[in-house]
């Protein structure tokens, strides 16, 4: 197997050129009517939330019970993900997104039916809200996967790039509309309405026809052992541990303005909950831009240093927001942080899952969903805490010098691109093309086999000295009158080894010098 640095670019089909279209991915009728369906749900899962909050602060003065609206919906990513990434390696993909859809779309119904009727209690609230949070973690792994499959090899990046879009502006877009609409209705109608966003999805997987899975060496494996082998995996390959190393460190101090930016709205810019909005959407106008400006970007730009530039640039607009007083100068310094946060996030997907092997997408990208989302999580509240005990100012500083030491690590962190061969399983190698028996030069394999002479006992004819053929034994090389049969050479990796490790299929030798590739026992 061959590792290269950062300078390489990301495997798992042909890295789009300059001119490619940043909507090539749109071609695919497939993903169009996934990619949309998901902008929906995205957008009714984010009035859900405003729902909730502001239905708890009318159910209870409890600031923790408030606040346990958010551990409710991000807990089942901490505690079911690895499972969730296991069964969709396993199962049928498309069985397991509907029933999963069709899951949340009950208890968004049930949750929805017991507000119309006041029926809702603090712990009900979140017991519901929990339960959505499993059906989007059981199809978080599969769906993170599965749509770039529905593209044209040179349009997956891309593809990758557009799910971060959908994501930075349905919460821009989502918030904005949830208040708006409870504001003139209820709670009950924002889960109503999110119940609702759940049907096109079901209707897009349910119209896509995907193809089975290609026949593999890899034996069916039960959800337990798919769960080891896939952590083994992950644990093994120098690889994936340097993308969720980076991608932890990014996120931990990258998502602090995120968490951060409502206190800068309200305090710095004394902005209302419309304002805020406004601030949400210049970072999906960013998101956008950027998106647009992908492809020619990776035409020119290497992935390690789209990565650090990414990083840096973030890392400046964290910094800004520190001091900026200014609404309209932070409206455009967020439109910049959109730019960068889609690079950075595109940046790190696309090279993830390009470095997983086919049998261990779901789970294998369930660690990096645990890890992104964790590493945001627990970033949150560390700098909460430091700007509630130093400033806010201070948290900011903190958070923007910690992205610059982020973006320097990439210089001891290399990325690690991989040869889609070198990710088959053992028994998927191609079978060797033997080479014509005149050849004269090249690479060659000998094989040596052994037989014991008639009449000689099998314990004498198996005892052999160094640089000498057991007692009683003849001995012919592979090839008709002892002559040896010159193949090409070859090196494959198994697909147990992680990655960065190389288990030699055959010994090979060179025409000037022979080599025993295997020896055989013949009675």
């Amino acid at each position: 197997m061959k590792a290269s640095s950062d300078d390489a670019k990301p495997h798992g089909g042909a890295a789009p050129t300059a001119g490619s279209s940043a909507w090539a991915p749109f071609r695919s009728p497939d993903f169009a009517r996934m990619a949309s369906a998901q902008f929906v749900s995205n957008i009714g899962s984010w009035m859900q939330t405003v729902g909730a909050q502001e239905l708890m602060l009318t159910l209870t003065t409890s600031a923790t019970m408030v606040a346990l609206i958010q551990t409710a919906a991000g807990l089942p990513v901490v505690l079911l993900s690895v499972p969730a990434g296991a069964i969709g390696d396993l199962v049928d993909r498309r069985r397991l997104l509907i029933a999963s859809q069709s899951f949340m779309l009950i208890a968004a119904l049930l949750l929805a039916g017991l507000a119309f009727a006041g029926l809702l209690t603090p712990l009900i609230l979140l017991a519901l809200i929990f339960a959505v949070g499993i059906g989007q973690t059981l199809t978080s792994p599969v769906w993170q996967t599965l749509q770039p499959e529905l593209v044209a090899p040179q349009d997956r990046t891309q593809a990758i790039s557009l799910g971060a879009v959908n994501m930075n502006l349905s919460r821009a877009i989502g918030p904005a509309l949830g208040g708006a609409l409870y504001a003139a209705s209820s709670a009950a109608v924002l889960f109503l309405v999110n119940a609702l966003s759940f049907v096109p999805v079901i209707g897009a997987v349910a119209r896509w026809r995907g193809r089975p899975r290609p026949a593999s060496a890899v034996a069916r494996e039960h959800v337990v052992e798919a769960i080891r082998a896939g952590a083994r995996y992950v644990a093994g390959s120098p690889a994936l541990r340097v993308i969720l190393l980076r991608a932890g460190l990014f996120m931990f101090f990258g998502n602090s303005l995120w968490a951060l930016l409502p206190i800068v709205a309200n305090t710095r810019l004394h902005l209302g909950s419309g304002g805020y909005g406004l601030l949400l959407g210049g970072v999906g106008i960013g998101a956008v831009a950027g998106a647009a400006g992908l492809p020619r970007l990776r035409g020119r730009v290497k992935t390690g240093a789209l990565m650090t530039s990414g990083t840096l640039v973030f890392a400046a607009v964290t910094l800004a927001l520190a001091y900026v007083r200014i609404t309209a100068l932070a409206g455009l310094v967020l439109v910049i942080g959109g730019v960068a946060w889609i690079l950075v996030l595109s940046t790190l997907t696309s090279q993830y899952q390009s470095t997983l092997p086919g049998w261990a997408k779901a789970r294998g990208m369930s660690y990096f969903l645990v890890i992104f989302q964790g590493g945001g999580a627990v970033g949150s509240a560390v700098f909460g805490v430091i700007a509630q005990n130093a400033g806010l100012t201070e948290a900011l500083l903190a958070a923007a010098i910690g992205l610059a030491l982020v973006a320097v690590t990439g210089i001891w962190l290399p990325f690690k691109a991989i040869s889609p061969n070198d990710l088959l399983p053992a028994g998927d190698w191609p079978a060797p093309h033997l080479a014509d028996a005149a050849a004269t030069h090249g690479p060659v394999q000998v094989t040596v086999e052994y037989w014991p002479r008639p009449g000689a006992s099998e314990t004498s004819s198996m005892r052999s000295t160094p640089g000498a053929t057991p007692d009683g034994a003849q001995a012919r090389s592979a090839g008709a009158c002892g002559a040896t049969r010159p193949i090409p050479a070859a090196s494959w990796s198994s697909s147990s080894s992680a990655p960065g490790k190389n288990t030699s299929a055959s010994t090979n030798a060179s025409a000037s010098a022979t080599s025993s590739a295997s020896t055989r026992s013949r009675r």
